[in-house]
């Protein structure tokens, strides 16, 4: 809606004063004749003149030369993708943006989400941080908000409520589990057994806050299972991947601080493109993680697919290896393809 204006303008009425008591000429002024322009002022005028025309000159000479960037612009120091048409990596910041019509604010830091147990306000308990390996468990924890109090509002994102990740410290082990919540804000979720190590949780999520707004969080907190730790060296980098006779690849090369595209194809055993199913809301999702401090990205598909391909837009927030996790459903059974992505 266009702002209103306080003053008179344009084709407003002019007041009386305006007329009746018009400065009349100074002196020395002719009254209708030619004003009589001294050298200093007309040297000004000339040398005022002459820096405007050769900045505007400037401004069209840097447009017409600029070079074309096909790269989407790069996620802002919030980690809130910019100009894309409402997706986002659901990394940490504080610029606001939108599911489904309402307006959300990111929490966090520099692009890579995950690294702290707090974060805008909310704080990641676990009721057991300690599982036992080799047997089926129980993974449970709350949200707490910035008054202690569990946080029981969130809302739908992906069709989920509530994303949790967990992956071991050597990036293995991956699991995608969406908990339930009981009614005093604790979320629970079945775990089934998991190797010893030293393992690492994420909550992804969108809480609403008491005065209505979303705040966009992920958190995250070490996990241990106890027993004798042989970590796995990280498989090379490699952009396909193969899952129960699937094979899944993509094209594009990450940058840091630029998202590109990165798409994917998924094949059968014929070679046949496969017949995804939307997961999630899209058909596809995909998590990265950065070894050494497993810092957390997590990219949601375009909407619409572009043939075969699913494309999701990356910006790698700092050089290093990352493990990518991409989740596809086919038949009613989702399967996790892995990928060993360095980024220069």
């Amino acid at each position: 809606m266009p702002e209103s204006s306080s003053g008179t303008s344009g084709t407003g009425v002019v007041p009386d004063d305006a007329v009746a008591g018009a400065t009349p000429p100074r002196a020395g002024v002719a009254a209708g004749g030619p004003v009589a322009v001294d050298r200093e002022t007309l040297r000004l005028a000339l040398v005022v003149g002459g820096l405007v025309l050769a900045v505007l000159l400037g401004f069209g000479l840097g447009r017409m030369n600029a070079p074309a960037d096909l790269a989407r612009p790069a996620a802002t120091a919030s980690g809130a993708t910019t100009g894309d048409g409402g997706m986002h990596a659901h990394a940490p910041g504080t610029g606001a943006h939108s599911h489904d019509g309402a307006t959300v604010t990111q929490g966090g830091g520099d692009g890579a989400a995950g690294l702290s147990i707090t974060s805008a306000g909310y704080t990641l308990v676990p009721s057991n941080a300690e599982l036992t390996a080799g047997r089926a468990g129980e993974l449970r924890f709350q949200i707490r908000d910035d008054k202690r109090r569990a946080v029981t509002r969130f809302a739908v994102v992906h069709d989920k409520p509530m994303h949790v990740i967990v992956v071991r410290r050597d990036l293995s082990g991956y699991l995608h589990l969406h908990p339930t919540m009981a009614a005093d804000g604790t979320w629970s979720v079945p775990l089934g057994p998991i190797e010893a190590g030293s393992w690492r949780m994420y909550a992804d999520f969108t809480a609403v806050a008491d005065d209505g707004g979303q705040v966009a969080v992920v958190l995250g907190a070490d996990l241990a299972a106890p027993g004798a730790y042989r970590p796995r060296p990280l498989p090379a980098a490699a952009t396909s991947a193969t899952v129960d006779g699937f094979t899944a690849a993509y094209t594009g090369t990450p940058e840091v601080g630029r998202s590109v595209p990165l798409r994917f194809r998924i094949t059968g055993a014929d070679g046949a493109a496969a017949p995804l199913q939307p997961y999630l809301g899209a058909f596809g999702h995909l998590v990265a993680l950065r070894e050494g401090d497993l810092g957390y990205l997590h990219v949601h598909p375009e909407p619409v697919r572009d043939g075969d391909e699913v494309t999701f837009w990356l910006t790698a927030p700092g050089p290093g290896n990352y493990r990518m996790f991409l989740d596809f459903q086919v038949g009613g059974v989702v399967r996790t393809a892995e990928f060993t992505l360095t980024v220069a």
